[in-house]
C-alpha cells in the first residue's frame, strides 16, 4: 500500500456513521478494525458486532452501552488528555446501542474473533497505568486492554499519552513474524488527537524487509496510520501540544500476546 492509503488523514474514511471507518477490507488486511463514532445531544448509534469483539471506548463524554438486556453506564471523560476513561466491552454477534445524553465522541475497537465472550464493564481505576521511558522520550501508558489486563479473544488496545516535544514508540520496534516467545505477528492502528489548536506530531514506520512499509507523516487530530508491518516509531509530539494515540491491535496467533523486537540500533539507554 503506498503512504496515502496508511496514513488517513481525518475525513478520508469518513461515512454517514463514522467520522473514522478501518475495517480489514479497508487496512487491506484480516483482523483489526477501529471506527469513531459522534453523537449530538440525547443521539444514539445502533451497530452489529458481525464476526468481531469491540470495546466502546469513549474519547470525549459519556455513554449508555446497551446489548443482550445488559446495560453499562460509562461515565467517559472530558476529553482523552483528561485521564483514564471507563469503557465497555461487547461480543461477536450480537446487537449494540451506544446512547449519550450530553454527546460525544466513542471509539469502536474491534477485532475478528472466534470465541463468544461476555460484555462486560472496564471500571477506569482497574486500568494500570505505566510510566514508560525517561527525559525526553517518557511517556504515559495506559493499559485498558493490554493482553495481561483485561481479557479478550484476539484484540489488544493501549492509549499513550506522549507529552509536547517528546519522543514514543521509541525504540523503534516491530511485531511482524512469529518467533515463539520472542515475538508476535500483529497489526496495528494508531488514531491521533493532538492537545490545543493546530498541534501536529509525526509518525515513522520503515521496512523491516524488502519491500516492507515505509511512511513518515504529519499526524493531527482525527488521523490515523495503519502499520501492517516494519519497525514502527518514532511517534513525536510538537514542542507544547500533548500528543494522544489510541493503538488496536490483532493477528492470528492462537494465543493473545503482545510481544515485540526492539531495533538494534536504538536501544542504549531507552526502554
Amino acid at each position: 500500500m503506498t503512504t496515502n492509503e496508511l496514513h488517513l488523514s481525518k475525513g478520508s474514511t469518513a461515512n454517514a456513521q463514522y467520522v473514522l471507518d478501518v475495517d480489514p477490507k479497508r487496512a487491506g488486511w484480516a483482523h483489526s478494525s477501529l471506527r469513531v463514532v459522534e453523537l449530538a445531544p440525547g443521539g444514539s448509534h445502533l451497530f452489529t458486532t458481525g464476526d468481531s469483539e469491540w470495546i466502546v471506548l469513549p474519547l470525549q463524554g459519556g455513554c449508555t452501552v446497551r446489548t443482550e438486556g445488559t446495560e453499562f453506564q460509562i461515565l467517559g471523560r472530558e476529553s482523552v488528555f483528561a485521564g483514564v476513561s471507563d469503557f465497555a466491552y461487547v461480543p461477536r454477534d450480537a446487537q449494540v446501542q451506544i446512547a449519550s445524553g450530553a454527546g460525544g465522541r466513542f471509539a469502536l475497537a474491534g477485532a475478528k474473533c472466534e470465541r463468544r465472550l461476555p460484555a462486560r464493564y472496564g471500571p477506569a481505576p482497574e486500568v494500570p497505568v505505566e510510566d514508560r521511558g525517561s527525559g525526553t522520550s517518557a511517556r504515559q501508558v495506559r493499559n485498558f486492554a493490554s493482553a495481561d489486563s483485561f481479557d479478550c479473544d484476539k484484540l489488544i488496545a493501549v492509549e499513550v499519552i506522549t507529552p509536547g516535544g517528546n519522543w514514543s514508540s521509541y525504540p523503534s520496534h516491530k511485531h511482524d513474524e512469529y518467533r515463539p516467545g520472542e515475538e508476535s505477528v500483529l497489526e496495528e492502528i494508531y488514531y491521533f488527537e493532538i492537545d490545543g489548536p493546530n498541534g501536529f506530531g509525526y509518525q515513522r514506520v520503515f521496512p523491516s524487509r524488502e519491500g516492507g512499509t515505509d511512511v513518515l507523516a504529519e499526524v493531527r487530530s482525527g488521523d490515523a496510520v495503519l502499520v501492517p508491518d516494519g519497525w514502527h516509531g518514532p511517534s513525536i509530539a510538537q514542542p507544547g501540544h500533548d500528543m494522544y494515540y489510541l493503538n488496536v491491535m490483532a493477528g492470528p496467533g492462537e494465543t493473545r500476546e503482545w510481544r515485540i523486537c526492539f531495533h538494534p540500533d536504538q536501544t542504549e539507554g531507552y526502554r
